[in-house]
């Protein structure tokens, strides 16, 4: 069991993710996102929410980020309903529920599985909860309603924090 945590730590830092390529440790969370050409969404979900400055500030964060992709696969009419002035609160709930606080590696999270059972409870700023797994050599996000968000590259660091993306929106209860 070691051994495959180990590898699935080597293979998920080892991945390759050309949209956040040239990014430094000393930008914060937002600003890595906004150099990111597979944030976009992200990027005006987190403005039009109004936690930009939250989001700056010194943490530390662990997002799971979702690209545009994944908001894309969103039912149509979501993400531009939730981005309506009138339903800030629903957006800043669906938002802070993809980080936690403090920083997150993916050796942690991997040891964190392997140390409970083969799942890790992480407790979201919206105070949800999101369960991390093994799925092979990939770390999956699973919501309250049982979503699943494959993390595609893991350990982007930042000032405040560490991003890892993903595929999928992950939706509170």
């Amino acid at each position: 069991m070691k051994m495959l945590s180990t590898l699935a730590a080597v293979l998920l830092l080892g991945t390759a993710y050309p949209a956040t390529a040239g990014h430094h440790e000393t930008s914060t969370i937002v600003d890595t996102a906004i150099a990111s050409p597979q944030h976009q969404t992200l990027v005006a979900a987190v403005k039009a929410a109004d936690l930009a400055g939250a989001l700056s500030g010194s943490g530390p964060f662990t997002v799971f980020a979702p690209t545009d992709q994944a908001f894309d696969n969103l039912p149509k009419g979501t993400v531009q309903t939730l981005l309506k002035p009138e339903n800030q609160g629903k957006l800043q709930a669906v938002l802070t529920y993809h980080v936690v606080s403090g920083r997150v590696t993916a050796t942690d999270l991997i040891g964190n599985i392997n140390k409970n059972g083969g799942s890790a409870k992480l407790t979201t700023l919206a105070g949800g909860l999101l369960t991390a797994r093994l799925n092979g050599d990939k770390v999956t996000i699973t919501d309250e309603n049982g979503g699943m968000a494959t993390v595609l590259t893991a350990d982007l660091a930042a000032s405040n924090g560490i991003i890892h993306v993903t595929d999928a929106v992950s939706l509170p209860s």
